[in-house]
This record gives structure tokens, sequence and C-alpha cells, in this order.
């Protein structure tokens, strides 16, 4: 079974665990007042990536998860050999923790504010992945496979940074966009220093496939 599918099997089974007790929502649940005043609640910027807020919000993101997951693990098994599933777990949990960290440092101070899902680390995964393969076709929610990964990105990137300048509500695109971002930098950084020789120039294969896509497009 491959770490991406135990991953969504966790998540499923505490989120629904956490759908139908109250209890264990408010115990899980990221909540910046709460670790500015007790910073013994730091494992909340973890637990919130286990939890949803209902069926639609967790479907969304295990078939997000699950479509780029297994594409990302088995190229880290090819960048980083044997320690290919240690990367890809780190990559995945501590994106859980970046990605909120601005979250926390703008709403620490506010006691009403709460954020939960595992949207922040299925973006970290999804961009390695578009990284890893950018001329895959990627379309916009319910619209099918349109455009290449490389051109999806920052469209993506774009309407997240908007959304989060607009205003508060209920999806919290900051940690969309960290996540990205950080997914992104963990795969290069990570490929160049504990990458196997060979296969550790992430960038120049992005940039190689690009120009070949490219090359192949035009008359």
């Amino acid at each position: 079974m491959s770490i991406t599918l135990i991953i969504i099997i966790v998540t499923v089974v505490i989120s629904f665990l956490a759908m139908n007790n109250n209890n264990l929502m408010d115990k899980l649940i990221f909540h910046p007042y709460s670790i500015a005043h007790d910073p013994g609640q730091w494992y909340r910027a973890f637990t919130c990536g286990l939890i949803h807020a209902d069926i639609p919000h967790l479907a969304f993101n295990m078939i997000s998860f699950y479509m780029f997951g297994d594409m990302v693990e088995k190229y880290f098994e090819l960048i980083f050999g044997q320690a290919g599933t240690f990367f890809y777990l780190l990559l995945y949990i501590s994106s859980l923790a970046v990605c909120i960290v601005p979250t926390y440092f703008k709403n620490k101070k506010k006691y009403n504010y709460y954020s939960l899902g595992a949207s922040g680390a299925v973006s970290a995964i999804v961009f390695a992945g578009i990284f890893l393969q950018p001329t895959m076709q990627i379309g916009f929610f319910i619209i099918p496979p349109i455009i290449p990964g490389f051109l999806f990105a920052p469209i993506y990137l774009g309407f997240t940074v908007y959304l989060s300048k607009k205003g508060p509500g209920s999806i919290n695109h900051s940690a969309h966009l960290w996540g990205a971002i950080y997914g992104l930098v963990f795969l290069i950084v990570a490929a160049k220093i504990a990458g196997i020789q060979e296969q550790n120039d992430v960038i120049g294969s992005f940039l190689f496939q690009v120009k070949s896509y490219l090359g192949n497009k035009l008359p």
C-alpha cells in the first residue's frame, strides 16, 4: 500500500470521527489564539490537516491528493532512492505546518478564527507534481484537462493571491498559496542536496520538458 493511500485513509477516518465529535474537532482544529496563549498547543498546526469541515471539503482535498500523490511518491523514489519515502512524508507533514505559519501571525489575536483541512499540504504535493511533469494537462475544478501544468500553476497562484488579499472568507487561500510555494522550494532544495546525482536536476528536467512542449507546438 502506498504512503499516499495510507495518508488518505487516516485523514478520511479522523475527519469522519471529528465531524461527529465536536470535542475532537475542537482539540484538533487550528486555533492561532490558543497557540499564542499556550505554546503547548503547537500540535494543532499538524492535526488541523487531519480534519475537514464537511464531506465535499474532504472529498475535494483527498481526490486532488490522490491524483498527484501517487505520481509524486514514485518520482521521489526515483530522485532519492531508498530515502524517497522519507522525503515524501517529510514534504507532506512539514507542509502542513509551514503553509499555516502566515495564517498564525495574521490571526493569533483573533479568538474566533479557526482553520482546518489538508489543502496546504495537498497544494505542496500538487505543485511538486506539476514541477516534475510540467506538460501534464490540467483543468480548473470540474473543467476537463485543457492546459499544461506549467501554465496552470501561475494562473492558480495569481488567482489565489487575489482571493487571499480580497478579504476573509471560509477558505484559507493563504495556506494554498504558501503550501504551493513550499512544495516547489522543498523539491528543488531537497533534490539538490540529497537526490541521486543522475536524477537531482529537477530544474533542468522542468525546463527541458517545457521547451520540448513549446517546440512541438510551434510551426
